[in-house]
């Protein structure tokens, strides 16, 4: 089958840089796109020649009514379409509207997995999100969480995050204890200013409308009629994990994030998130979302990066001990040596 759509103003934006969104279209759908000065002609199989017919349809539509969505949010929302038959961008647009009112920015999945990511916070109490840097796990949780504040389905939304630093110390910090714990809390302030205007964040935080504070404060408290969102929790150990996840009060929503590629405790097989996903899958009202490089939305390098990291690790597993690790197979030959004692004795006699 063979057809030609007219190139109009409107159209233009939806091929995408150097026209990624129809070589998208071209791969997904398994049809031929020939871009001329005039036209389209879309030759394949009947049902993907009128999937992208039914695309193009959309998306001038779309424009005439004031819908502008840029590359970025367009070449997802297309990843979207072509994944699955019963998708449109009108649906998604509309859905999309639906999630946004009092919002700056369109919260747009851009991914199947950030679709079902959505859909699974809109449906259960409690969300997992795990998975690699820049897969849009905490911006879509927050974004969830002013979208639910906003249409009054909470009155509330706290922000919790554990203080451990990513393999630096930073000592004692400066300050009150809101001006010591700011820094660890940053990435979520980053996501609320995107959202939100920054006049209207500040009045939330002083009225408590919006709580951000790190997980040592949570013990006894009960969080009634919030949305509650625990970010890094990678970072929690057994203990804290089980304490938070105990928080939560009558007509609230829990949505936990992490990255399990990234712990940055003492002892990586401690961490909370390792163990709740271990005993909690499976738990009716409880909702685990797994993410892959491929969801990732931030810079195309980043994904670029974290696959590269990933095919490293076979070889990771081949490299030397680092100093003071332990050595020997286990139980009465397993020693160690301490860094320093290993430095002193490096040094030239």
């Amino acid at each position: 089958m063979k057809i030609a759509l007219e190139i109009t103003p409107n159209l233009e934006p939806l091929f995408g840089t150097r026209d990624e969104n129809l070589r998208l279209m071209e791969d997904s759908l398994g049809v031929r796109i020939d871009l001329r000065s005039d036209a389209v002609h879309v030759e394949g199989p009947e049902d993907g020649v009128a999937r992208v017919q039914r695309i193009f349809q959309d998306f001038e539509a779309l424009r005439r009514q004031g819908v502008n969505p840029h590359n970025g949010e367009l070449n997802g929302m297309l990843r979207l379409v072509v994944a699955d038959p019963a998708t449109t961008l009108r649906s998604l647009a509309d859905s999309g509207k639906q999630r946004s009112v009092g919002i700056k920015r369109t919260v747009q999945p851009r991914s199947p997995n950030q679709r079902r990511y959505i859909e699974a916070i809109e449906q259960n109490d409690m969300v997992f999100g795990v998975g690699p840097a820049g897969t849009g796990k905490t911006y879509l949780a927050v974004a969830m969480a002013v979208a639910a504040l906003n249409a009054k389905k909470v009155s509330r939304i706290v922000l919790v995050r554990p203080a451990v630093e990513a393999g630096e110390r930073l000592g004692f910090l400066p300050g009150t204890l809101q001006e010591k714990v700011d820094p660890y809390l940053r990435p979520l302030y980053d996501a609320l200013f995107d959202l939100l205007d920054m006049e209207r964040v500040d009045k939330m935080l002083e009225r408590n409308v919006i709580e951000i504070a790190p997980l040592a404060f949570m013990r006894g408290r009960t969080l009634n009629d919030a949305f509650i969102i625990m970010d890094e929790a990678q970072n929690t150990t057994i203990e804290q994990m089980k304490m938070f996840l105990t928080r939560m009060g009558y007509n609230s929503k829990a949505v936990i994030t992490g990255d399990i590629t990234q712990i940055d405790l003492p002892n990586p097989r401690k961490s909370g998130l390792l163990d709740a996903i271990n005993i909690l899958d499976g738990v009716e009202g409880i909702h685990f979302c797994h993410f892959e490089d491929s969801d990732v939305v931030r810079h195309p390098l980043v994904q670029r990066i974290v696959r590269a990291y990933e095919s490293a690790k076979p070889q990771q597993q081949d490299l030397p001990l680092a100093l003071g690790e332990p050595i020997g197979v286990g139980g009465e030959d397993r020693q160690s040596l301490p860094p320093a004692q290993t430095m002193q004795s490096a040094k030239p006699q």
